[in-house]
Formats: C-alpha cells, sequence, structure tokens
C-alpha cells in the first residue's frame, strides 16, 4: 500500500467515524465518548498527512506513533461504544477492525523505519 492509498484509507476511516458518531445515542455517556471518539478518529487521517510531510526519519518515525496511538485510542472507544451497550457489536465491528489494521500497519512501518 504507498503513501496516497494509505492516506485515502485514512480519510474514509474519520468519515466512518463522523457517520459512527452521529448515530450515538444524545445521553451525556452518548455525547462524551462521541467527543473522544471524532476527535482520536479524525485525528488518524490529520496525523498520517503530517508523517508524509516530515522532514526526517525521526519525525516520520514520531508522526506514525501518534497515527498508532490515535488508532489504538479511536478502537478503545468503540469498545467502550459497544460493552457500554451504546451500540451493538454488528454496527461498530467492520470499523473496529479498520482501527486494529491501521495501528498494525502503523506498528509495522515504525519497525521497518528504524530498521533502515
Amino acid at each position: 500500500m504507498d503513501q496516497e492509498e494509505l492516506k485515502h484509507r485514512t480519510k474514509q476511516f474519520a468519515l466512518r467515524i463522523m457517520k459512527l458518531v452521529g448515530a450515538l445515542p444524545g445521553t451525556i455517556v452518548g455525547k462524551v465518548v462521541s467527543g473522544q471518539l471524532v476527535r482520536t478518529g479524525t485525528s488518524v487521517g490529520a496525523n498520517y498527512r503530517a508523517a508524509c510531510r516530515a522532514r526526517s526519519s525521526a519525525e516520520f518515525t514520531a508522526k506514525l506513533g501518534v497515527v498508532e496511538e490515535e488508532a489504538d485510542e479511536s478502537g478503545y472507544w468503540m469498545e467502550l461504544i459497544v460493552e457500554g451497550g451504546l451500540m451493538p457489536k454488528t454496527k461498530v465491528e467492520s470499523l473496529l477492525a479498520e482501527a486494529n489494521e491501521i495501528v498494525a500497519i502503523m506498528a509495522a512501518s515504525i519497525k521497518t523505519v528504524k530498521r533502515n
């Protein structure tokens, strides 16, 4: 997967997060979780784009680390959505799987950059 494909994939992730958040209940808990998830989920693509503009491999690695962290945190909030009964698992599982895939991609990329 090249840089442009990953930019597209992380943007699609953000758009899907926005749709999920829009479907959450307007309760106090729903609003708190929505706010957290929309911040972390949209941050994935924004930070990946920033990584692509990095001026050094150290900066690139650091930005990829942020992307990995934000994708992982997004997964945490989605787990809470399911386990807290805010939304059925079937509505969240494919997006949660995508968050986990992005985490794995970033972890592998960081290892590759450090090795080289």
